[in-house]
C-alpha cells in the first residue's frame, strides 16, 4: 500500500489501480440527461468504485429544484465516478472533478465517455487531485458550488474536511453535501456539530427509507 502524502495520511493510495478489475456499465437518467457510468469492482479504488445512492439523490434534488447549472464554477469533491459532476457538465456548468490520484483514470473514462456530442456546452471539465487539507489551498476560493455526494464516512478525516470546505467557500459558494447517515461513522455528528461551527447549514431533503440527508450551506460570515 502506498500512500499520497506522507505514511501517517488519511486517504490510502494503491498503485495497482486495475490489478483483476473488472467493470458494468450503468445508464442513468438524471437531471434530464442520459449518463453512462462504468463501475470498475475489483480494482483498487473501495468506495470510489460504485454509483452511491446518495449520488443519485442529489442530482435528483437538483433536478427536482430546477437548478441553474450555465456558467456556473462547480468544484466536486470526492467526485468517484463522476455522476453528479457530468450531469452538471452536461448542462453547462464549468466544472473542476477532484479526488484522489487513485480513482484520476476511471474518472476521466466517464467524463469522456459523457461527453455530448455536440461538445461540452461550456469549458470542457478539468480533473485534479485533491487531498483534503493537505492541498487544498492550491485550488481557487471563487467557486459558485462545491457539491460533495457521500465522502463523510470517515472520522479521521473530519477536520481536513472541514479545513477544505472553509477554503472552497471563501467567495460565498453555496455548498451542498448529499450523505447517509451512517451513526457508526460518526457522520450525524459531523452535520449536527462540525460543519455548524463555520457554517449555516440547512437540511433540504430527507429520505427516510435509504437514511439519506441532503444539506445546503454557506460559510459564516466571520470565517
Amino acid at each position: 500500500m502506498n500512500y499520497f502524502g506522507d505514511e501517517d495520511s488519511a486517504f490510502p493510495m494503491d498503485a495497482c489501480l486495475f490489478a483483476d478489475t473488472f467493470s458494468q456499465d450503468a445508464v442513468y437518467k438524471l437531471m434530464g440527461q442520459e449518463v453512462t457510468i462504468k463501475q470498475y469492482f475489483g480494482a483498487n479504488l473501495g468506495v470510489a468504485a460504485p454509483v452511491w445512492e446518495a449520488a443519485l439523490q442529489l442530482c435528483r434534488y437538483f433536478e427536482e429544484h430546477h437548478m441553474e447549472w450555465s456558467g456556473r464554477r462547480v468544484i466536486e469533491l470526492g467526485a468517484g465516478t463522476g455522476v453528479v459532476g457530468i450531469g452538471a457538465a452536461r448542462l453547462g456548468a464549468d466544472v473542476t472533478f477532484t479526488d484522489l490520484p487513485v480513482t484520476l483514470p476511471s474518472l476521466e473514462a466517464n467524463i469522456c465517455a459523457n461527453m455530448p456530442s455536440s461538445g461540452w456546452p461550456s469549458s470542457p471539465p478539468t480533473v485534479l487531485p485533491l487531498s483534503w487539507g493537505e492541498d487544498h489551498k492550491k485550488f481557487p476560493s471563487d467557486w459558485d458550488l462545491v457539491l460533495g455526494a457521500d465522502i463523510v464516512y470517515l472520522p479521521e478525516t473530519y477536520p481536513l474536511l472541514m479545513e477544505t470546505l472553509a477554503h472552497l467557500c471563501k467567495s460565498k459558494a453555496e455548498l451542498y453535501l448529499s450523505a447517509k447517515m451512517r451513526k457508526e461513522h460518526e457522520t450525524p455528528r459531523f452535520f449536527d456539530e462540525l460543519l455548524p461551527l463555520r457554517f449555516n447549514v440547512q437540511l433540504v431533503h430527507r429520505d427516510d427509507n435509504q437514511n439519506i440527508n441532503i444539506y445546503k450551506a454557506a460559510l459564516k460570515k466571520d470565517q
